[in-house]
């Protein structure tokens, strides 16, 4: 792994995950104090009492893996349908925001270092969707691509196999897989007729996090553009994760930081074809870096993205077998991956039950 790449994992683990899932399990333990004589003068008598027995709270219990389940009442919030029929997300009237409403739980008490792993492109061949949907373990989240035929059913059907699951951006993209049926965002476009794709890409499904970016591409490399997006993206309290980011898309960070959207980035692309060991052996190298510890490191933490081929699934699901013995890494969803900075905060402050797990 190159030091660009130790570089860049430092710098996420300390650009801060989600303070929900740092905070949320401190243990609190109260105690009675003991009701006698502190000074000399006490009563010998006192000093002679059984003490009273000592007793404790309840501990809490660790959060339920899967996901939350809100009041219908709250769920229907979560939804805009506009004048033309389009059902959108948005932030409820209460303050919940689709991003983390519709992330997958974890136990933030496991083994602080911390893998994950995105698949990508979901749904350009559907028997490759189904294994990925039905044989990867739940902790994998999926990035659907928006023009995946009867996507709402293929979203349900992810979630209820425990699958976090995201969309792709539908973007200019050279090198990239053309969406069926929906026309991308374009540099050449303007502002209105983007915001109307990227409106079209968000109706075509629900219970997703946010949208999922691949970088470099032209879109990312200009603010014109990606500006009014990540606006749109934040006002309608979804999350951006970007692949592979590079310091000409460095804009998409500072965007979300501003306007306080949940990030997320990565660039440990894990099936490169060069690699002579393929996709086990880009995954071992990932797990082997971020379960280095050491005295004066902090854990690190860090996601892999790959496309949904068989190869890559059969690779994960051995690996997966693999983990199911004890050990120092653990297997998060891409919310465990994510930063919440000053303005994201102040956003998820306006419901303080999304600081929970």
């Amino acid at each position: 792994m190159s030091t660009a790449r130790l570089r860049s994992g430092k710098q996420r683990a300390r650009g801060g995950l989600i303070a929900a899932y740092a905070l949320v399990l401190g243990l609190v333990v109260v105690s009675a104090l003991l009701a006698f004589g502190v000074g000399s003068g006490a009563p010998k008598a006192a000093e002679t009492a059984t003490p009273r027995k000592v007793v404790s709270l309840k501990l809490p219990p660790k959060p339920p893996s899967g996901f939350r389940t809100l009041a219908p009442a709250e769920a229907a919030e979560m939804i805009e349908v506009t004048g033309d029929g389009l059902r959108l997300p948005r932030i409820s009237s209460g303050g919940w925001m689709p991003w983390i409403a519709n992330s997958r739980r974890f136990d933030p008490a496991g083994p602080p270092a911390r893998i994950g792993l995105l698949v990508i492109n979901v749904g350009a061949s559907e028997p490759l969707m189904l294994r990925a949907i039905d044989e990867l373990p739940g902790e994998v989240s999926l990035a659907f691509l928006p023009g995946t035929p009867d996507l709402p059913r293929w979203l349900a059907r992810a979630r209820e196999r425990g699958h976090e699951t995201y969309l792709m951006l539908p973007a200019e993209d050279p090198g990239g897989i053309a969406e069926r049926g929906l026309k991308p965002i374009e540099t050449s476009a303007d502002v209105a007729e983007n915001l109307r794709r990227l409106r079209i890409a968000m109706s075509r499904g629900e219970g997703y996090v946010g949208f999922v970016v691949r970088s470099p591409g032209p879109v990312p490399r200009s603010e014109s553009t990606v500006r009014p997006l990540i606006r749109e993206i934040a006002d309608r309290g979804l999350a951006l994760v970007e692949i592979n980011p590079t310091p000409d898309t460095a804009i998409l960070h500072r965007l979300a930081v501003e306007f306080g959207v949940g990030y997320a980035r990565s660039t440990n692309i894990l099936d490169y074809r060069l690699a002579s060991d393929g996709v086990a052996g880009s995954l071992d190298r990932l797990v082997g870096w971020i379960g280095e510890s050491g005295p004066d490191r902090s854990p690190r933490h860090a996601f892999g993205v790959m496309q949904p081929d068989n190869e890559a699934i059969d690779a994960i699901v051995a690996w997966r077998r693999q983990q199911l013995a004890p050990t120092t890494v653990s297997l998060v969803p891409i919310i465990g991956h994510f930063e919440c900075r000053e303005a994201c905060m102040t956003r998820l402050g306006a419901q303080p039950a999304q600081l929970r797990p």
